[in-house]
């Protein structure tokens, strides 16, 4: 059963991009880098390698100390109005850090009106429970990746727990049974809990259905099904990341009896802004430089003089699918202030190719090319690479759920030809 809403939390349920998928294109989060420290060794985790162009989970530009965190909350929220949420991601595990404390506090006495969460591996969780309460963590994310020891002990290198390093199936069990006592007590708390669930097809693929009833039962928020990200460095380098029909295959499978979130970007640890619009950048202490990863900068057009949009639906009615997976745009004309439909797009989508890696790019890239001619593309999603490819074409990219016209309305309005 889904975890109940406790009436204190609804106002922050509603404007948290992460927990409610309808806030998530209307106010903005920050994750607080303030966590270097893991006491696990995930077998897909690489927190060494930092690039602008990349978005995952374990990667920032800055490591921050707690008053340095605080000063760019102010510089943030002065920026970013729409700011709503600050969390702590890592780049390590934030109870694993004492310091993820200290600048917790200080953000919740210097702005109360912000809503503080933190994400965890889970093995610490019992034992910070009341602190988390006592400063006011009404969101809890703990990434469990298996409710099987036989299948943990196939995706942590090890755990360190209490003055002790575990391997092999006792650390699997040592950390299962902190993150199933942590849900429980958060959730007897009133912390508002999504599970995290790092889906490792050839590992864990099978199994996800078992782990999601057993987070049914203890009564979690939302469940977050994520792909696998090969990163170089890992055990799990030469692991295949999912398809993207094998993701939502999953979700739909998985889905009865509790919330499922289908809009993650499985952000950077120091991400600011829009899910799928991070503007960490911005704000890092140093810019990203040539050395920091493979491939060639992307060059910018500038804005396109066409007078076409392409829109993702399928019937005409509702905008309903994301860049990466819509296979027919209708194009509409923009005329004075007025728009109508002069033909349609196909895309031959292939939802049987990896979520991420070169070839996900290659696709991508791909959908770009097709749509480089238009002025903008309006979409219900699009992360964080798809949209830099856009702007590499001079193509705006609008995000929408609801009606075309609604959504045409917002186009115009944002390239300025509809006041």
């Amino acid at each position: 059963m889904t975890q109940k809403v406790p009436p204190g939390l609804q106002k922050a349920l509603d404007s948290h991009p992460c927990y409610n998928e309808k806030a998530h294109n209307e106010f903005a989060r920050m994750h607080l880098p303030v966590a270097p420290r893991c006491n696990i060794q995930c077998n897909y985790c690489n927190r060494k390698y930092d690039c602008s162009n990349e978005s995952r989970p374990g990667v920032t530009s800055d490591v921050l100390s707690p008053m340095e965190a605080l000063e760019k909350v102010r510089m943030v929220k002065e920026r970013i109005p729409e700011l709503s949420v600050v969390a702590i991601a890592g780049p390590g595990d934030p109870l694993a850090n004492e310091e993820s404390f200290e600048t917790m506090s200080l953000v919740k006495e210097e702005f109360p009106d912000l809503t503080l969460c933190l994400s965890t591996n889970g093995l610490m969780l019992p034992q910070n429970l009341d602190r988390i309460k006592e400063l006011g963590i009404g969101f809890v994310t703990v990434t469990i990746n298996a409710v099987d020891t036989d299948v943990g002990k196939n995706i942590y290198e090890f755990v360190r727990f209490e003055g002790k390093r575990y391997e092999g199936k006792e650390a699997a069990e040592v950390l299962l049974r902190q993150q199933l006592e942590g849900i429980k007590g958060a959730v007897e708390r009133d912390i508002l809990v999504k599970a995290n669930m790092v889906l490792i097809p050839d590992i864990n693929g099978d199994h996800i259905p078992e782990a999601v009833e057993v987070l049914k039962g203890l009564g979690v928020y939302i469940i977050n099904i994520l792909p696998l990200i090969p990163v170089e460095g890992t055990a799990f380098a030469d692991q295949r990341a999912p398809t993207a029909k094998e993701r939502k295959d999953l979700q739909d499978k998985c889905s009865g009896g509790v919330k499922m979130m289908r809009h993650c970007k499985q952000c950077r640890a120091d991400a600011i802004g829009l899910l799928g619009k991070d503007r960490s950048q911005e704000f890092s202490k140093a810019a990203c430089g040539s050395s920091c990863g493979p491939g060639e900068a992307m060059q910018i057009s500038g804005p396109k003089l066409s007078d076409t949009i392409a829109v993702s639906s399928s019937d005409g009615i509702n905008v309903d699918g994301g860049l990466g997976n819509t296979s027919t745009f209708i194009i509409y004309s923009l005329k004075n202030g007025g728009y109508y439909e002069v033909g349609r797009t196909e895309i031959n989508q292939d939802m049987d190719s990896p979520l991420v890696g070169e070839e996900h790019r290659r696709r991508l890239q791909m959908v770009a090319d097709q749509l480089s001619e238009h002025k903008a593309v309006l979409v219900t999603g699009a992360g964080d690479l798809a949209r830099k490819l856009m702007d590499s074409k001079g193509v705006a990219t609008v995000i929408h759920r609801g009606k075309v016209d609604d959504g045409i309305t917002k186009t115009m309005k944002q390239l300025g030809q509809y006041e």
